[in-house]
């Protein structure tokens, strides 16, 4: 079976400041308030360790049946300017797919400019593509949302 294969970017100037900003994406319980598609998804966070080298383990799915276990793996951490890791997504046991994902964030007025990059390998199939660039595009929508709502308007 061939190994499937997608990248794709995403972009938002945000009305936080870069260390608001960074908090807000690199912190477990912050990521579990806006990093889903929709709020009939539910991110909860079993263990954290936020450094270069440590790993998170989060649980990921409908609210009522949250199956997926997803793994971040921290590797680097330049605080308040660049993150980056891999989130493995485990259903049943078996790794469904791999993204290695960056964050960049750069000042800009009195926000934020962030550029997030997901090449992501799909174990499971090419449906399995679509599916992270959605849950993606959605946790982004929520971002945005949630940003508004604890910042100021750039």
């Amino acid at each position: 079976m061939p190994l499937d294969t997608k990248s794709f970017d995403l972009f938002r100037t945000l009305p936080l400041t870069p260390n608001q900003l960074w908090h807000v994406l690199t912190d477990a319980k912050e990521r579990e308030k806006w990093n889903g598609p929709d709020a009939k998804t539910l991110l909860e966070t079993d263990a954290a360790d936020l450094r270069v080298g440590g790993q998170d383990r989060q649980r990921f799915g409908p609210v009522d049946a949250p199956e997926f276990l997803v793994d971040t793996r921290w590797y680097d951490l330049t605080a308040p300017q660049r993150a980056v890791f891999t989130e493995t997504l485990i259903f049943g046991g078996e790794a469904v797919c791999t993204s290695l994902v960056t964050y960049l964030l750069e000042a800009s007025g009195k926000g934020t400019a962030l550029s997030i990059t997901v090449a992501v390998s799909s174990l499971s199939g090419p449906d399995t593509l679509a599916e992270v660039q959605h849950g993606w595009n959605g946790g982004i929508e929520n971002l945005e949302s949630y940003a508004k709502a604890i910042g100021h308007p750039v």
